[in-house]
């Protein structure tokens, strides 16, 4: 399972660990949704191997907001992202974020759940944004979302 952010914000780029701003909700809802067996710290990064998970972003420049990204960013990372998946060949990419995802895809109707795109043999599925600005989801409801990828894929 390849999980892939949006891009890196200040305090990512700042510590070199993916979702490390205090209110980003991933680690939490990797945890509740039976993703790791434990609460990992954005620190902890390199024990996701370990359980079959890895962790990348669409864009890597970082900014303060990905609103702050442009729709030629997005297309371009996404581009990047579909040759890092052909070479690394997970079974799932998990994509954080759905206005990442219909942009950098090109999908203007995708919704947060499983998508009919594949990169090769990989399986794509978007998830909810875990950022503390994404109100519209409590850590409950994306930790639910996050256990049907789960189950689906078989983890």
């Amino acid at each position: 399972m390849l999980f892939c952010g949006i891009n890196p914000g200040l305090m990512t780029a700042a510590t070199g660990h993916h979702f490390a701003r205090p209110g980003n909700r991933f680690w939490p809802v990797l945890h509740l949704s039976g993703f790791t067996p434990r609460l990992l710290e954005p620190s902890e990064q390199g024990e996701l191997p370990s359980y079959g998970l890895g962790i990348t972003n669409v864009v890597a420049r970082a900014t303060a907001r990905a609103d702050e990204l442009s729709a030629d960013e997005y297309r371009e990372g996404g581009r990047l992202l579909v040759t890092k998946v052909e070479r690394l060949r997970p079974r799932w990419l998990a994509v954080v974020g759905v206005t990442a995802y219909r942009v950098a895809f090109d999908d203007r109707k995708a919704a947060v759940g499983p998508q009919e795109r594949t990169i090769g043999s990989t399986r794509v599925w978007v998830l909810p944004n875990p950022s503390g600005l994404n109100a519209h989801w409590t850590a409950a409801t994306m930790a639910e979302e996050f256990g049907r990828l789960r189950d689906a894929a078989g983890a």
